[in-house]
């Protein structure tokens, strides 16, 4: 009898669990129609339909293009550099020279300071290329492996932006922004590693590769001609960067055709005509209605500013656009010039690659604290370069 009772609740307990899950998948069902329909109605009144439509399908396009196959081409390079270097036994060696640094400022292995100096050079997903590899993925514990994500992506693009910057006349100021990306990155990167270790308290003793063995019997395999070694190096770090960039296409395509469009406004004479990159410029406009918190923290002095950290946010190549309007216009000084390199490198479209990134790891459930770790270092090194630029100043 009692047996029967138990069976009965049960059951009971069991249909009434299934008809919560059916309830409430029916009401996450109304709200996701209700956000997509939202936004669609908004870009759409604003823009018109037609030319929403053709916006949202020629900015992917040109993403697809012009960025992803770019970033693919650097992927390749990178992907084929570094494992010449894993090859030859530079990757050892910096681990080595580079631990006693590396270990007490990011708490990562030497050998990822080859994944900065790749970035910098180059752009965010150059790390991928590097954590593709076995042998180089072997230093690291999971919690540092996954963090790498952050780590590069400060990084990223450094060369360009610091250039650029030197190009239109500034030349100390962007070494105080390198200084204000470097502090960022720690922050980024630090607090990326607690967010892993929270949720995954195992990933703090796991080993990324977890058979060292394959390793050493891979490493047996190779052969001791120096240009087959050489060469073979070359095509499998190619063919590598090659994996890498296809799979960041989803990613880049979808995050950042959106951020675009959130962040650029009408094209030339104010009208919508459903070129690429047109938009309804709401994130500028958000940021200007609380200027005076940018102005307290980064020193911005107009609100225009803005647009320079808002837009990194998705691309740091068009952010950097901006700036020779922002110079005809009077707005730029020293103060702007150094937090714009400090932000611009530290963030450098990470809104647009990090997904992609992870997701390519194999951590892509990581992502939203990935984002807002490194929501935190860019804003870190915007405030850093800002102090600093002014301790300068009074000197």
């Amino acid at each position: 009898m009692q047996l029967e009772e138990t069976a009965a609740s049960v059951e009971q307990t069991a249909a009434g669990t299934e008809k919560k899950k059916s309830v409430l998948s029916r009401f996450q069902g109304v709200i996701c129609l209700a956000v997509v329909f939202g936004i669609f109605y908004y870009l759409g009144q604003v823009m018109g339909m037609a030319n929403m439509l053709n916006t949202l399908m020629h900015t992917a396009h040109d993403l697809l293009l012009n960025t992803v196959f770019y970033l693919m081409g650097i992927c390749v390079l990178t992907g084929a550099i570094g494992r010449i270097f894993v090859e030859f036994g530079v990757v050892s060696l910096l681990e080595k020279i580079l631990r006693p640094l590396m270990k007490p400022l990011f708490n990562l292995p030497g050998v990822a300071s080859l994944g900065a100096v790749m970035t910098f050079l180059s752009d965010n997903p150059a790390i991928i290329s590097l954590a593709s590899d076995k042998r180089f993925s072997s230093y690291f514990k999971k919690f540092q492996f996954i963090s790498l994500t952050n780590f590069g992506t400060a990084f990223g693009m450094g060369l360009l932006v610091m250039v650029f910057m030197v190009g239109q006349g500034f030349f100390w100021q962007p070494l105080v922004g390198f200084f204000g990306a470097f502090c960022g990155c720690i922050v980024s990167t630090r607090l990326m590693q607690y967010f892993v270790i929270k949720n995954y308290p195992a990933y703090r003793e796991e080993n990324v590769v977890a058979e060292k063995a394959a390793i050493a019997k891979e490493e047996e395999k190779r052969e001791k001609s120096l240009f087959i070694r050489v060469l073979n190096s070359l095509l499998d770090g190619g063919r590598t960067g090659v994996d890498v960039g296809i799979a960041i296409i989803p990613g880049v395509l979808i995050i950042s055709t959106l951020v675009m469009v959130l962040t650029f406004g009408p094209g030339q004479g104010g009208e919508y005509t459903g070129a690429a990159y047109e938009g309804v410029a709401l994130l500028p406009w958000l940021a200007s209605k609380i200027n005076i918190v940018f102005e307290f923290l980064f020193g911005f002095h107009d609100p225009h500013l803005v647009a320079f950290p808002i837009t990194a946010l998705g691309a740091v190549g068009a952010a950097l656009g901006l700036v020779p309007n922002f110079m005809a216009q009077g707005w730029i000084d020293g103060n702007a010039i150094a937090v714009f390199t400090a932000i611009g490198m530290c963030w450098s479209g990470y809104l647009s690659t990090h997904t992609a990134m992870l997701d390519s790891l194999g951590y892509r459930q990581l992502t939203p604290k990935a984002i807002l770790a490194h929501t935190v270092g860019g804003i870190v090194a915007a405030i850093v370069a800002h102090i600093v630029y002014m301790g300068i100043m009074m000197i």
